[in-house]
């Protein structure tokens, strides 16, 4: 059986299917871990009832404080699975970056092909007026984000439990699924749907899985890695 480093040298078109498990060498806990996001409840509320549509609507200032408390790490620095990544890309070898996460650090590490199936905590817009605003709108206003022009709140650009993902970032990332000849899977439990059906449309030769704990693919994949993200992808030669 080949290893990463040996399957990597061989592919020519790559893409990398990324969850929670590539941030946490970056100091963002993941989402289901003993530690993780999803472990305990806040203030009595679990975090999936919060970062619900009806929640937000509901109680935009409760969930806008839960949000800045949980969801943002604007210090935060791409770690050595998104610079790898980005060299990938940088040698050719590297067609797009699938990612569950909201971060925003694959593009911050340098990626250009990156599709935030659940989009990005550094990107938020008004809902009547729909001007943008960076991450600083969120963290610099008390209680619920006003836009500046209409005063109508400013909502983040990420996907709320009822909501569906933007629908081009889902069919670019199944374009570049579908036309890969090896998918990386890594750092995500694949428990969340429609992003974990994304998975159907890979027909190429190699499927690799490198996650701390067991996924729905590993009997699938060609190699399975158990471990940091970070670790394995240090451990790569990417000639650019």
């Amino acid at each position: 059986m080949p290893d990463l480093q040996q399957i990597i040298d061989r592919s020519r078109r790559i893409v990398c299917f990324t969850g929670a498990g590539v941030s946490t060498a970056s100091g963002i806990p993941d989402f289901r871990g003993a530690d993780g996001l999803y472990a305990g409840k806040w203030k009595g509320l679990t975090p999936e009832m919060i970062l619900s549509q009806s929640f937000f609507f509901l109680h935009p200032e409760a969930f806008f404080e839960f949000y800045r408390e949980k969801l943002l790490f604007p210090k935060a620095k791409p770690n050595a699975a998104h610079l790898a990544m980005e060299r990938l890309e940088r040698a050719g070898k590297l067609r797009g970056v699938v990612t569950q996460n909201v971060d925003g650090l694959h593009k911050r590490a340098g990626n250009k092909l990156v599709y935030e199936i659940h989009g990005s905590v550094w990107e938020n817009y008004c809902m009547d007026c729909n001007a943008f605003y960076g991450l600083e709108k969120i963290l610099n206003s008390p209680g619920i984000p006003r836009c500046d022009r209409c005063g109508g709140v400013v909502k983040p650009w990420v996907v709320l439990y009822g909501e569906a993902p933007d629908k081009y970032s889902c069919m670019g990332a199944c374009r570049e699924i579908s036309n890969c000849d090896t998918l990386i899977v890594a750092g995500t439990s694949l428990s969340v749907e429609p992003a974990a059906s994304f998975l159907d449309y890979f027909h190429g030769k190699h499927l690799v899985v490198v996650n701390a704990e067991p996924t729905p693919a590993d009997d699938k994949a060609e190699l399975v890695l158990r471990g940091n993200a970070a670790e394995v992808f240090e451990s790569l030669e990417i000639r650019v």
